[in-house]
């Protein structure tokens, strides 16, 4: 690969005005998770209103795709994760120039997301009912949510391969393809949700369905594009190969980020398993109140990628002092976006859930439960989000794996085991997650910060040793 093909689709955050890179990096990012939240959205309203033929048959089929959630995130999230290694490690590479050993990161890379799809493929179908009754799931829910999950899994490879490629691309600054690709696959989402229920009948697995074949169009766009651009993420299939160099690499920053990924997710299977224990409606509308949450953990989620992205270059071009600039910017961005949308969408809590479970007061209540809890202090997950990117960024990422295992995982399960055993209600049980965030957030920054300034220090011993060889030279 060529370095002009390289530099001429690079998008270069080293150098020049920070804020205006972030918002062209971030928006098309905010709006290609709203898209994948469309996804789950579009399951979510289509069984809550039409996934049964009486509204009681209907929020079984939304409790059964909700019961799923926790349970699919956390057995995805650990493959994933991986894909943060790629663009980390592709970040670091672009900054410094080296486009050559960004070239064998994408190509190993993308076989290693092949091998973990499979993986999860397994996994997911084979001990979807098993897990699901760990989980304390009701047994008219199981009749669904077990098909639903393996409906979905079916689409795990494809899933799994997109996420990889994407996160490559956007560490080379290319955002808005896969808002293209993905914007084409939520079109299909839709469709074929409808189609599935409205036409077939098929319920919960129905929307399994639907979405699993929107992964495979997104992951089909995306690798179709990467074997024909000229750019830095450009695939040839003849040069798939595991270089152990980049495998090392990628699993060094991928494996932390994964287990911590997998550690949130046990969290909230605990906490779905206790809200699982309080029937049926309440499972419904966490259900519809989560899906709501998502939009704003989509926009905060996007400052994360985004400090990875300009802390990853930066750090391969070892300005150190800019990296500093770059995360200051990251968090105060995230926490005024946080802070404004949050508590912009709250008061039309009841309106939102409604969309999901009409004719459905219960459900609705217990959804607003977790609305007035989280929402106004959603920032905190922004800033603890965009802290683990510092991190992540600097190499750090076992360190931010053990502090939001400390931080956040123990405190949850600590505070499901104690507190809300002893008051076993939804307000208890929810005030777990913003203390975390504020925990979490705390540690990720203080560490952070400490770790740039040792490095920066460092780095200007080293440019000061130089000069001074270079001076006995001449």
């Amino acid at each position: 690969m060529a370095n002009t093909g390289a530099q001429k689709r690079f998008r270069d955050y080293t150098e020049g005005p920070i804020l205006p890179q972030l918002a062209r990096f971030v928006l098309p990012l905010i709006a290609t998770g709203v898209l994948q939240l469309l996804f789950n959205t579009a399951d979510i309203i289509v069984v809550g209103r039409w996934g049964g033929s009486t509204p009681e048959e209907c929020e079984t089929a939304l409790a059964a795709v909700g019961s799923c959630g926790a349970l699919i995130t956390l057995l995805i999230n650990l493959f994933i994760g991986l894909s943060i290694g790629a663009g980390v490690t592709v970040a670091n590479d672009m900054g410094a120039r080296k486009y050559e050993d960004v070239s064998r990161t994408v190509h190993t890379s993308v076989l290693t997301a092949l091998i973990c799809g499979v993986g999860a493929t397994l996994i997911g179908i084979l001990f979807a009912k098993p897990l699901l009754t760990l989980m304390g799931t009701e047994e008219v829910v199981m009749a669904q949510a077990v098909p639903y999950m393996r409906a979905y899994f079916c689409g795990a490879i494809a899933n799994i391969l997109y996420n990889y490629c994407a996160s490559m691309l956007r560490s080379t600054g290319d955002t808005v393809r896969p808002l293209i690709f993905l914007s084409a696959a939520g079109v299909l989402n839709v469709i074929l949700n409808l189609i599935m229920v409205l036409v077939f009948h098929l319920g919960a697995v129905g929307v399994g369905i639907a979405t699993a074949a929107s992964h495979w169009l997104s992951c089909a766009l995306i690798i179709g594009f990467m074997l024909h651009t000229d750019g830095p993420c450009r695939l040839e299939i003849a040069k798939l190969h595991i270089h152990g160099d980049k495998l090392k690499r990628l699993l060094a920053i991928g494996i932390p980020a994964g287990v911590q990924g997998m550690l949130f997710s046990i969290s909230n299977v605990l906490i779905q398993s206790s809200v699982n224990s309080l029937g049926k409606a309440v499972v419904a509308g966490n259900a519809a109140a989560a899906n709501v949450e998502g939009y704003l953990y989509t926009v905060q989620n996007s400052f994360y990628q985004a400090t990875l992205t300009f802390v990853g270059q930066n750090v391969g071009a070892r300005d150190y002092k800019r990296v500093r600039q770059c995360i200051l910017r990251c968090a105060l961005s995230v926490a005024v976006v946080g802070l404004v949308l949050g508590n912009l969408i709250r008061p039309f809590g009841e309106s939102l859930l409604g969309l999901y479970a009409p004719e459905n007061p219960a459900a609705i209540t217990a959804g607003m439960k977790r609305v007035n809890l989280t929402f106004s202090v959603y920032f905190l997950l922004g800033l603890m989000e965009t802290g683990s990117g510092l991190l992540r960024g600097l190499g750090k990422s076992t360190t931010s794996t053990v502090v939001s295992l400390l931080g956040s995982c123990v405190l949850r399960v600590v505070w499901v085991y104690t507190l809300f055993a002893a008051m076993p209600t939804m307000e208890v049980l929810y005030l777990s997650y913003p203390i975390s965030w504020a925990l979490t957030a705390t540690a990720h920054y203080t560490i952070g910060l400490l770790s740039l300034h040792g490095r920066r220090k460092r780095e200007e011993q080293r440019l000061s040793e130089e000069q001074l060889l270079a001076a006995v030279k001449e």
